[in-house]
């Protein structure tokens, strides 16, 4: 137990004023003297030691009737390493300012509001910590030390399991550990949200693994940097939340993971700036099975790295010419409409399917369903020959990996009935042969296969005939030509006629299949 004879002049001055609840302020008002950053050069006159906060928390001074007790310390050095692992604290906790010698250690305490603003600490664990209100870290610098007790890896914020009922705020705090995890805080439930705004910095790994945030998660402006090993920067795996909102200049340089997060409302990166990891072979973002309502991915410029939306579901999609990077993985991504910057992006416009078939083909090698959603949004949208150009599209993508004997009977289909996307184009070839077959035949007259029998020689009509495979109408087999060209031009419209005839059939055939 500490006793009162031995405590420090700025020890004696708190321990009075703690239960009353009145601020020690041991600034001395001279900005140059009160830089945070030379707090390692302060004296005796602004040194507590961290055992005297302890103590005062933990009950060494009780509280005056009629007076609420609060530990409010603000300009001091505190030596030694403050422990409240597993601590009850009954008491609400205010540090501005202050240098600490060692690390913070909150473990697996109880409290009510905590508030270390615009301080620097060589690490703060608070891994298991149960807040009532809330947890104020603004315009601090949190940086590494040892390897965290829970995860054994180098960490200079940590909240794992953590539960605050009131928000965590992180405003204009910088967050220290370099390749390693500047915060992890997997398991974390904030009900009152996290926020990350305010030029805050992160140099390492953010991880939020499987956090719930009803208040959401907001990094308006924040700076990721120095990503952890594996080159990510912010980790939101299974993250469950209202809002994630990575807008007006947010910056990562490293990788966004998503993978399996469900956002309730609003998940933006307008404005972003996401550039992936800086040896440029992993991506810029993944969002595996994510599920978002609104997603506005309206950056600032394109990502530097790939974007993976496979399995991905949100309501609304707003992009812009800068939201895509050359590679987009896109297999299984579902959405309900699709808005181009701030307004509905013009379905029924042949660049606007060109634009959309254009950013399909950023997904490495072929699959259908990125083509299949896309005729679908155009088809509720009710742009049925935009949804059917989406269709055509696909087959020609799919044509590309066939061997050659499936790509020229596709070139053939393609050719002749557009994949039975375009059944006019039959009409245009059975024009043209037509035409062909009746001024090649009229000029020239046929000799009879029998004398004096069968209908007279009509050019238009025996060209159809040659043309139809199907039925008859009296004039292929009542004429015949003594030209070898003439003869064989006829041989060669019957042939056409059955591969225009079995193009038409397969055409609708699959058209009817697929839809």
């Amino acid at each position: 137990m500490l006793s009162y004879d031995e405590l420090t002049s700025p020890e004696r001055e708190l321990w009075d004023a703690f239960p009353e609840g009145h601020r020690v302020d041991l600034r001395t008002g001279v900005p140059e003297d009160d830089r945070v950053a030379g707090g390692g050069q302060w004296g005796p006159g602004r040194t507590v030691r961290a055992v005297v906060i302890a103590a005062l928390l933990l009950g060494a001074n009780t509280a005056q009737p009629g007076a609420v007790a609060c530990l409010r310390l603000a300009g001091a050095r505190i030596s030694g390493r403050l422990n409240l692992a597993g601590a009850q604290i009954a008491h609400a906790l205010w540090l501005e300012d202050c240098w600490f010698e060692e690390g913070v250690d909150l473990s697996g305490a109880s409290a009510q509001s905590i508030a270390v603003t615009g301080s620097r600490a060589p690490g703060v664990e608070a891994g298991m910590i149960r807040v009532e209100g809330r947890l104020d870290l603004r315009r601090s610098r949190l940086e590494s030390s040892a390897a965290s007790p829970l995860h054994r890896r180098v960490t200079a914020l940590s909240l794992i399991n953590a539960q605050v009922s009131g928000a965590v705020n992180l405003n204009g705090a910088e967050v220290t550990a370099p390749g390693e995890w500047a915060v992890s805080a997997g398991g974390l439930v904030a009900e009152g949200g996290v926020y990350c705004q305010d030029g805050f910095v992160a140099r390492g790994e953010v991880r939020l693994m499987g956090a719930q945030l009803p208040g959401g998660l907001h990094m308006r402006g924040a700076l990721l940097e120095h990503p952890g090993r594996r080159g990510v920067a912010l980790a939101l795996d299974n993250a469950v939340a209202s809002t994630l909102d990575f807008s007006d200049g947010f910056t990562a340089n490293g990788t966004v993971r998503l993978r399996g997060a469900r956002i309730s409302d609003h998940l933006t990166f307008e404005g972003a700036v996401l550039n992936g990891p800086r040896d440029g072979h992993g991506p810029s973002l993944v969002a595996v099975l994510m599920q978002a309502v609104d997603f506005d991915f309206t950056l600032a410029r394109p990502p530097s790295g790939t974007v993976d939306l496979r399995g991905a579901q949100v309501s609304y999609l707003h992009d812009s010419d800068h939201s895509w990077p050359d590679v987009v993985e896109l297999d299984g991504f579902v959405y309900g409409s699709v808005k181009a910057g701030e307004r509905r992006e013009a379905v029924g416009r042949r660049d606007s399917v060109a634009h959309r078939v254009a950013w399909i083909r950023r997904s490495p090698g072929y699959n259908p369903q990125p083509y299949e959603q896309l005729a679908s949004w155009y088809r509720k949208a009710g742009h049925d020959d935009d949804a059917r150009r989406v269709l055509l599209a696909k087959q020609r993508h799919r044509r590309r990996t066939l061997h050659r004997a499936a790509r020229v009977w596709g070139h053939l289909l393609d050719a002749t009935v557009g994949y039975g996307y375009r059944p006019w184009l039959a009409g245009v070839w059975l024009l043209a042969l037509t035409l062909l077959g009746t001024l090649s035949f009229g000029t020239h007259s046929p000799h009879p296969v029998k004398q004096g029998e069968g209908a007279p020689f009509q050019p238009v009509v025996y060209t159809l005939d040659l043309l139809i495979p199907i039925g008859g109408l009296g004039q292929r087999t009542a004429w015949y030509w003594s030209s070898d060209g003439l003869q064989w031009l006829a041989y060669l419209l019957i042939a056409f006629g059955w591969v225009l005839t079995t193009a038409v059939i397969a055409g609708v055939t699959r058209t009817l299949q697929k839809n």
